[in-house]
Parts: C-alpha cells; sequence; structure tokens
C-alpha cells in the first residue's frame, strides 16, 4: 500500500490549505465618504486615515472578519473652518474619541450581495448594524486582480451623540447622515503577497 509515502505530502500540504487570504486595501482607490444634509445643501466629506484588518476567501469567505480603524481627525470635507469645526466637542470631539472602528459578528452571502454584521464604535457610543456591499471583481490596469466593495448606509448621528448640543446643527443639520464606502484591494496569502504577474523579458535576438 501507498498510503504511508503520501500521508508526510499530505502533512504538508494541510497548512496550505488552512491559510487565511488577506485583503489589502489600495489606499488610492478606497473611499470611508460621508453625506450630511443642511436644509439648504448637501455636505460632501470623507476621512483621508484609515487602517483595515480583512481575512477570509473571497469566494467562500471562510474565515472571514473585518475591522475597519479610522482616524476621526482626518475628517475632510473641503473647507476648513467646517472641518475644525466637526473635529470640536460641538460633533465628533475627535480630542477626546480620536477612532471610529467597526468590527464584524458575522460576514455572509446575502443573494448577489456581501451582508457583514457588527459593532460600529463612535463618538463613546457602540451601536450594533449590518453593512451590505456589492462585490466586484476583475484585473486593474497592471494586469494584477482586483476586487472592490462597495456599500452604502444612513446613520442617524444622534443616536451617537454627534452633534446633539450643537446650537448651529439644532437649527439646520438633519439627523440623518449617508455613509458611502469603497472598499478596494488585492487578496493575498496570508504569508505572501498578492499575485503580481511577472513582467515578461525579451528573448535575446538571435545573432
Amino acid at each position: 500500500m501507498r498510503i504511508p509515502f503520501l500521508l508526510p505530502a499530505l502533512l504538508l500540504a494541510l497548512p496550505l490549505a488552512a491559510q487565511t487570504k488577506v485583503f489589502r486595501l489600495d489606499e488610492n482607490h478606497t473611499v470611508f465618504g460621508f453625506k450630511a444634509s443642511t436644509l439648504l445643501f448637501d455636505v460632501p466629506g470623507r476621512f483621508m486615515k484609515f487602517k483595515a484588518d480583512i481575512q477570509g476567501d473571497p469566494a467562500t469567505l471562510e474565515g472571514a472578519k473585518v475591522r475597519i480603524d479610522i482616524d476621526a481627525k482626518s475628517l475632510n470635507t473641503a473647507v476648513q473652518a467646517r472641518d475644525e469645526h466637526l473635529r470640536s466637542a460641538d460633533f465628533f470631539d475627535v480630542a477626546k474619541f480620536p477612532r471610529i472602528t467597526f468590527t464584524s459578528t458575522e460576514v455572509r452571502k446575502e443573494g448577489d450581495r456581501l451582508r457583514v454584521q457588527g459593532t460600529l464604535q463612535m463618538h463613546g457610543v457602540a451601536k450594533d448594524l449590518i453593512l451590505s456591499f456589492e462585490p466586484a471583481e476583475g484585473v486593474n490596469g497592471a494586469g494584477v486582480r482586483t476586487w472592490s466593495y462597495r456599500g452604502t448606509l444612513s446613520l442617524d448621528r444622534l443616536d451617537f451623540g454627534v452633534g446633539a448640543e450643537s446650537v448651529a446643527a439644532k437649527i439646520s443639520l438633519k439627523r440623518q447622515v449617508e455613509l458611502n464606502l469603497l472598499l478596494v484591494g488585492f487578496f493575498e496569502d496570508s504569508a505572501g503577497s498578492a499575485k503580481v504577474p511577472a513582467a515578461k523579458t525579451k528573448a535575446p535576438a538571435k545573432k
């Protein structure tokens, strides 16, 4: 019987089969955005600094988990005076609450979308919520296989106490804030790097 000779090969293969895939963000294309609305106009913005720990097989979702860490101070609405006000104790109070985090408790497919349930912690308040993403995959201009996850979510800012004590917010700022999320990146083995096609070299010219 050849079983004794196969066992070492199987034992070597098991760690490879169980290896976790890691999603590395392409920060140039990833967006953690939001849109607040006043009685007169919308205020779009985004957070410029963030980290992500995303793991799991994109095909089977085996071992899937998500943790997002956002630097609240990095918010940007393209108006410096407004950004400073949003960073103040009237709104995000970044001196006291410098981080916004999301940690998943469950990731599963729901039709053609990805359902991520977890806890959002912001402004000292933790709330359970569900993010629904539209996944897509393809090859970018450099020939690297790339995945993206796009989703939107409406939040009541007063659930987190953001702007609850601001006179200006009470007068004109609506309670609902829309989150606009776009996560773009590459899956790789936890011990390696994304598989980027090797550059082609020209064969030496025949003499």
